[in-house]
Parts: C-alpha cells; structure tokens; sequence
C-alpha cells in the first residue's frame, strides 16, 4: 500500500515502523526538522519537513494515488484539515487520532475513521493488565462484551472436559463462547467443536457477552480476578 502518516510523535512513530516494515510505500510529513530528521535516518520512507495543512503538501506527498492517510498529530485542529484535504485527493481510506471526545461528531461527519483518545486507551488497558492479570489480551465489544485470551491452569475445572461435557455440567454460561484454542503441541490453533477436549495450558479465545468478569475467569482457572 502506499500510505501517507502525518505525524511522527509518540503514535505516528511506532505507526512508521509498522508500516515500513510491512513492505508498505511510506511517506511521512512532519513539521518538526529534528523529528523529521529521525525518521529519514531511521526509516525506509519518504519524509517531507512540511505542514500537512496546506494542500500543496499533500500533493508533493502523492496524496492522489495514496491508499490511506493517517493524521496522527496531538492536535485535532490539525487533524481535522489534514482529513478535509485528505478527501479532496479521493483517498480511499482516511483515519485520525481524535484526543477530544466532543471532536467525535466532526470527524464522523467527514467520513474518518477514527481512534478516539490513544493515551485513555492505553491508561485502560494497563489499568486491566493490574486488576486482571489473567487475561492476556482482549478486545471490547460494545458497552460489556468482550473477546479476550486467557490460560487454562492445571486446576481449572474445565481442564481435562470437552466442551460438550462442560455444556452438560453448566461449566460455561450461555453467553460464552470458546472461539479458538491455542496448544503447545500444534502450529495451528483449534477449532473447537464438541469433542474437542480442553487441556492445561491451553491458551483460549473466548467471547462473553458480560466480559471477563470473576464468575467467567474461575471456569479457567483463575481466581479474584477483578471487573475493570
């Protein structure tokens, strides 16, 4: 893909050597001459020392056979504009960072993908790395469901059942679902079916529509846990 990140401080950095590393075309405009300086020592990419507000930049950026635009500056003001000319070159997919919540509705407006507040996103997600430690990764859906990984431990009471076995006994409740299983002793994760047995040190997928609650995690092995 050819892709143009405006931006290259803490969010636009890591975005740059994602990018650069997956092979994609990459060209970075950055305000800032030191930062910009950074990155066009650091990266495989072009980086423009320019202010992605004025359109012309854009345009010496190849805006118009870009792919996708992503604005990842601290400021929403900036981002707005960055977004608006964005889709004056009809580029297919335009996404920003959004610090200000009440900003929302205007980035909608426009058609911008959004990821709303990264530094709140990333206070959370270590806040749910404190209080629930088990979990190893997960993924919000909604207001309370969640898609998440958890390890079985060796006394967790669906260790040893299949998942058939553990719809019999009530181990799992109605609103959850084991979607994959990860073991030691296969390169590709499991699809779970009925027969399908669940062993220590499975590292499970699970969907639950009230999230990792305690009652959910104990299933697995995993005691006093707490809701974030």
């Amino acid at each position: 893909m050819y892709i143009i990140i405006v931006g290259a401080g803490d969010i636009g950095t890591p975005l740059i050597d994602i990018a650069t590393r997956s092979g994609n075309e990459v060209v970075v405009i950055e305000r800032d001459t030191r930062k910009a300086d950074e990155i066009a020592s650091g990266y495989d990419c072009l980086v423009l020392d320019a202010d992605a507000t004025v359109k012309a930049t854009l345009d010496d950026a190849g805006a118009d056979r870009a792919d996708a635009i992503i604005s990842t500056t601290d400021q929403d003001a900036t981002n707005v504009m960055v977004c608006l000319l964005a889709t004056e070159f009809d580029v297919p997919g335009i996404t920003s960072v959004v610090h200000n919540a009440e900003h929302m509705n205007l980035f909608r407006q426009i058609g911008v993908n959004t990821i709303e507040n990264p530094q709140q996103l990333i206070a959370g997600y270590l806040y749910r790395a404190v209080s629930r430690p088990a979990i190893v990764d997960y993924m919000e859906v909604g207001d309370e469901a969640e898609v998440f990984e958890i390890t079985v431990t060796d006394d967790a009471p669906i260790a040893g059942t299949t998942l058939t076995e553990a719809g019999d006994a009530d181990l799992l409740p109605d609103d959850a679902l084991i979607v994959a299983i990860e073991r030691e002793s296969r390169t590709k994760p499991l699809t779970p079916r009925g027969d399908t047995r669940i062993e220590a040190n499975d590292l499970l997928t699970v969907y639950s529509a009230t999230g990792a609650e305690p009652g959910v995690t104990e299933i697995f092995g995993h005691h006093g846990e707490q809701p974030a």
